[in-house]
């Protein structure tokens, strides 16, 4: 019998050029950059290049790129009459996966795989990922959507549809760094479900629906969210380690710790630790991060566990101003860029993905008449 691992801990089921991870390093690579360099010295856009075209862009392919999700980040007014008229969600994400299933269907290549279609795709998906995301938010309270500027970079463009003014330039400059960091994570449970959809020669749409639905989850894109409920529930950076004790005494689970692959501290935490800390200072919000920190020294202390990218995430997006229960859809504003790249390359090369399961029911079972059971 073949050994099983639950969860597919540590299998390895395809080859991949786009991210790397060295969990035992504790390093990130977006083909080969470091995640640390990219997050000093990069872009948003610039990583998106990187991510669908494996180098990154000269002067001229990036201004090009920049335009072209300037030019197709509007959404139709369908869309918009559909984010109306749809009841309200338990929660944001249902939305979101349903709006972006529904983009297919006012897409005129959404039937096109062919690799040229693709992209296209691959494009308007992202470049409109963050309006649907803003216009949400918006027509739950009230308020008409806020048209993209597209003067503005994508992460400055989208907290200026959220909140309906320019954002400070250190916040956009953050809010940037923040989609860099998101952007991919190799085969990760979205990613891996995005590739399984496009594996049947499904279309980019339903790759994307099917990536979203796995981002949902508390234990994937959900995490930042709950997260930051537990901060809100903690309060004051006293509270911080009686409420981890109490919560490990309990034998509960503490959001934001540990990690499937990281075996050390997460890079994508390392930066995100500072963005928490500058933006708390610049708003005068500093006892998130102080509380934050408190939970973090407890469970090293206590349990050996780092903050993965989701722990400090969350108290910088609040801090930004961001609703809580919108986290995990910014999470997919980034996302978008690694899930299309993997699905094009998924695409260019592919097999179904079919795995094998170890069966563990009953055997030789003989049928009875049901008048007779």
């Amino acid at each position: 019998m073949a050994e099983v691992k639950a969860g597919l801990q540590d299998v390895v089921v395809a080859t991949s050029s786009i991210c790397s991870i060295d969990g035992d390093r504790g390093k990130l690579t977006y083909y080969g950059y470091d995640i640390g360099d990219l997050a000093a010295r990069s872009n948003f856009e610039e990583v998106v290049y990187l991510l669908w075209h494996g180098r990154l862009p000269r002067r001229e392919e990036l201004d090009l790129l920049r335009k072209q999700l300037a030019e197709n980040r509007a959404i139709s007014p369908e869309i918009v009459d559909l984010l109306k008229r749809l009841p309200p969600p338990q929660h944001p994400m249902e939305t979101l996966r349903t709006t972006v299933s529904a983009l297919s269907l006012y897409d005129p290549e959404a039937e096109d795989i062919s690799d040229e279609a693709n992209r296209r795709k691959a494009l308007r998906l992202t470049a409109q990922m963050g309006t649907l995301v803003a216009a949400f938010g918006r027509i739950r309270e009230g308020k008409e959507p806020v048209q993209p500027n597209s003067e503005l970079d994508h992460a400055a463009n989208l907290l200026f549809m959220l909140k309906g003014k320019l954002p400070e330039p250190e916040e956009a400059r953050w809010f940037d760094v923040a989609l860099i960091l998101h952007a991919d994570h190799s085969y990760n449970a979205s990613t891996f479900a995005a590739r399984v959809t496009a594996s049947t020669l499904s279309d980019m749409h339903s790759a994307i629906t099917s990536a979203i639905g796995a981002l949902k989850g508390p234990l994937h894109g959900g995490a930042n969210e709950r997260v930051m409920k537990m901060l809100l529930e903690i309060q004051t950076p006293g509270r911080a380690e009686p409420f981890v004790h109490n919560l490990l005494a309990q034998k509960k689970k503490v959001m934001g710790f540990g990690h499937r692959v990281y075996h050390t501290e997460d890079p994508r935490a390392t930066v995100l630790r500072k963005m928490s800390e500058e933006l708390g200072r610049r708003a005068g919000q500093t006892k998130w991060f102080e509380i934050s920190k408190r939970i973090e020294d407890t469970m090293i202390r206590e349990k050996k566990l780092n903050a993965n990218v989701d722990f400090y995430s969350a108290s910088a997006y609040y801090v930004l101003g961001m609703p809580v229960d919108l986290f995990p859809l910014i999470f997919a504003v980034s996302r978008i860029s690694g899930w299309t790249a993997h699905v094009l390359e998924q695409y260019a090369n592919n097999k179904l993905i079919r795995p094998l399961a170890d069966y563990t029911g009953p055997a030789n079972q003989k049928y009875i008449p049901i008048d007779q059971r």
